[in-house]
């Protein structure tokens, strides 16, 4: 066989042959879709960031966070509550499918579902379309989850009494009781204890009896007549150990 006979050459029509490299086209080439990253869109992006930064700020000024009592596990009055997001969750635990012998399903199980469909979103509707309407599955589970978490938050709230959970968590003056007193060995026997508090700090049954601002005869009309919350005749025993207790609880000040 002679040099360059017998020998043919065979092109693949599927392979395109091009020498232009894969460069994304610049942004000018599509005027009013896009814009430069820089100072454009980022600078967008840090106006909007600052915007709702400062009204977080003035948020937090206007209405600062309220604070409790220190925490006291020997407080059988007070109310617990978790924040505001997360009262849809304290809902869930309340019913017999998620609590008791069930809790892991209302603790770990659902929650750990919901997650789990928002993490797999991507793969569970992968349209392109950008229409609620056209992506059934991704719109769906996005409404079932707004409704549900509103329901429960709902649910949550209208079931607490806040006026008592407020009482029970409010900060208390400390004040210097003498234990070993007449006047509070009385408080103690005549069962004044079991709503006020060992040490007069109130509970969700009685107020704070710390500072209350009442002389010994207010006080005696108040526990014969009652007031408020408080029942008429819940004081038993004689005017003299009437008139000491009265008295006792009208000296207790704050430190």
């Amino acid at each position: 066989m002679h040099r360059g006979k017998g020998m043919k050459f065979v092109g693949d029509s599927r392979v395109p042959v091009s020498k232009r490299k894969h460069i994304p086209k610049d942004y000018s080439e599509y005027p009013g879709k896009t814009e430069a990253f820089w100072p454009n869109f980022l600078l967008k992006e840090w106006l909007v960031g600052s915007v709702f930064l400062v009204a977080f700020l003035c948020l937090t000024a206007a209405h600062p966070s309220p604070l409790e009592k220190i925490a006291d596990p020997t407080a059988a009055g007070y109310i617990p509550l978790p924040d505001w997001y997360f009262l849809f969750l304290y809902q869930l635990l309340k019913y017999s499918y998620a609590s008791g012998p069930y809790t892991v399903i209302g603790a770990l199980v659902i929650p750990g579902l919901a997650f789990g469909a928002l993490l797999l979103a991507p793969f569970l509707d992968r349209g392109p379309d950008r229409r609620p309407s056209k992506r059934p599955i991704a719109t769906g589970l996005m409404l079932l989850a707004i409704a549900a978490t509103v329901y429960l938050t709902w649910e949550s709230a209208s079931q607490v009494d806040w006026e008592a959970r407020a009482e029970s968590a409010k900060i208390v003056a400390e004040a210097d009781i003498d234990k070993e007193s007449e006047g509070y060995k009385l408080y103690q026997d005549k069962g004044c204890i079991g709503c006020h508090g060992g040490n007069l700090e109130g509970s969700t049954a009685g107020k704070a009896l710390v500072d209350n601002g009442l002389d010994p005869e207010k006080i005696k009309d108040i526990a014969v007549n009652g007031q408020g919350g408080m029942p008429p005749g819940m004081f038993e025993g004689t005017d003299e150990e009437l008139q000491k207790l009265a008295e006792f609880i009208s000296s207790v000040t704050s430190k």
